[in-house]
């Protein structure tokens, strides 16, 4: 698992204190979405998750390691994989092989060993068929899976995503997500930092952060059932829960607290149901 008990980090040169007492424990092979206003705190604390920020007080450990142990730091970061939201700080490859191939490089692996974990993350990720195109040839969702290839040849436990389907196209996003909850599937615990609320509710746990602190955590259920706490920090609803919202308003007796189309339709047509009566 991970753990964070009590932590505090500020970034000193800007006097910002960014985490402000996070305890959390994430558990391994769970999805999470991290979600919450601009600056509460977001990115800061999952590049607490592989050691790439410490702690100035408090403490995480992750997969029994504690970060703060230089000994332990790269068996963390092999624990947990990081994909950032800009691909391009962290493509450092000519060609899409070469780029996935410098992780398992680094750890100075048997090459026979390198070719089959590339092959292995490109497949997994559905892009066996760009093995050799030059980088700067793909468009921005093909770099997003490149990035996430890297980080799986790696094979870690976890995967912390900050906004991965930001600033792509609807078709790109989808096939992204398709590819996160794929992986999912496949036992790797999935930290999903989104501004997308409906990709927050297709998760398993929501974790919302506010002026660095945890502000809620629960099921997508119980958090979007308080969507008077979410909207008081500046939050948007997913339009099926905003629909819901406004039609017990109107004095529909409609729950408010589902998160999946197919469940408000069938309210939805419960009610229809019953104005025919």
């Amino acid at each position: 698992m991970i753990l964070l008990e009590n932590v505090y980090y500020k970034y000193e040169l800007e006097g910002i204190e960014a985490l402000r007492g996070i305890s959390l424990q994430i558990r391994d092979g769970e999805h999470l979405a991290l979600i919450g206003p601009n600056g509460c705190g977001k990115t800061t604390l999952i590049r607490h998750f592989n050691a790439l920020l410490l702690p100035i007080s408090g403490k995480v450990t992750v997969g029994g390691h504690d970060t703060n142990e230089p000994k332990h730091q790269a068996d963390i970061r092999s624990l947990v994989g990081m994909v950032f939201q800009n691909p391009d700080n962290q493509i450092v490859g000519m060609t899409v092989e070469e780029d996935v191939a410098f992780g398992p490089e680094n750890l100075r692996l048997p090459t026979a060993e390198i070719k089959k974990r590339v092959v292995e993350a490109l497949g997994r990720v559905g892009i066996s068929e760009l093995a050799v195109r030059n980088i700067e040839n793909l468009s921005g969702g093909e770099k997003r899976l490149v990035a996430i290839a890297g980080v799986l040849a790696m094979q870690p436990r976890y995967i912390a995503l900050d906004e991965p389907t930001a600033f792509l196209d609807p078709a790109a996003s989808t096939r992204v997500l398709k590819i996160i909850d794929k992986l999912h599937s496949e036992g790797v615990g999935i930290i999903h930092i989104t501004h997308n609320m409906a990709e927050a509710a297709l998760t398993q746990r929501i974790v919302v952060m506010n002026e660095g602190r945890v502000y809620l955590d629960g099921t997508p259920r119980e958090i979007f059932a308080k969507f008077g706490m979410l909207k008081q920090i500046g939050m948007q609803l997913p339009p099926i829960t905003e629909l819901l919202i406004k039609l017990k308003e109107s004095g529909l007796p409609v729950r408010t607290d589902i998160v999946e189309i197919e469940d408000a339709l069938v309210q939805i047509r419960s009610l229809a149901g019953k104005f025919k009566d």
